[in-house]
């Protein structure tokens, strides 16, 4: 813990992020999230980048990634009703970040969990760990 923050900062910052886990899919800003550590929208930027080290933005953006990714593994859901589900108002920007923060364009990762799930289905002992199957005997 940081000596230079008291209890009640953290309290006040665990707060502000719990708001972002539970409201990430909304269009949500810096004024909106300081105020639930009824901090000024500067000085909460400060303390959440110190503990969290990610700004409250790239905190709320990872966790729309981390969902919109979840979300691309399930069938029938296209990628602009992910992006929209996720709180991204602009396909581009949301692509974007996708393949920034994975490496792959949506419509690729959907593609590559799709091939896992199929992979997983047909041949399920090829994703178990070799160490388990040698262990327990999974051959025999």
């Amino acid at each position: 813990m940081n000596a230079c923050f008291t209890n009640d900062i953290y309290t006040r910052i665990v707060s502000a992020k719990i708001f972002i886990d539970d409201h990430f899919e909304q269009p949500i800003n810096l004024e909106q999230i300081s105020r639930q550590a009824y901090l000024s929208k500067f000085h909460f930027h400060r303390i959440f980048k110190t503990i969290y080290k990610k700004t409250p933005h790239e905190y709320l953006t990872a966790k729309r990634l981390d969902k919109a990714k979840l979300l691309l593994e399930k069938e029938g859901i296209n990628i602009t009703d992910v992006c929209n589900c996720v709180g991204f108002e602009s396909l581009s920007s949301f692509s974007l970040l996708f393949k920034k923060q994975n490496g792959f364009a949506p419509q690729y990762y959907r593609s590559i969990a799709y091939l896992k799930k199929q992979l997983a289905q047909q041949q399920p002992k090829s994703f178990i760990p070799h160490c388990y199957v040698e262990t327990y005997k999974i051959d025999s």
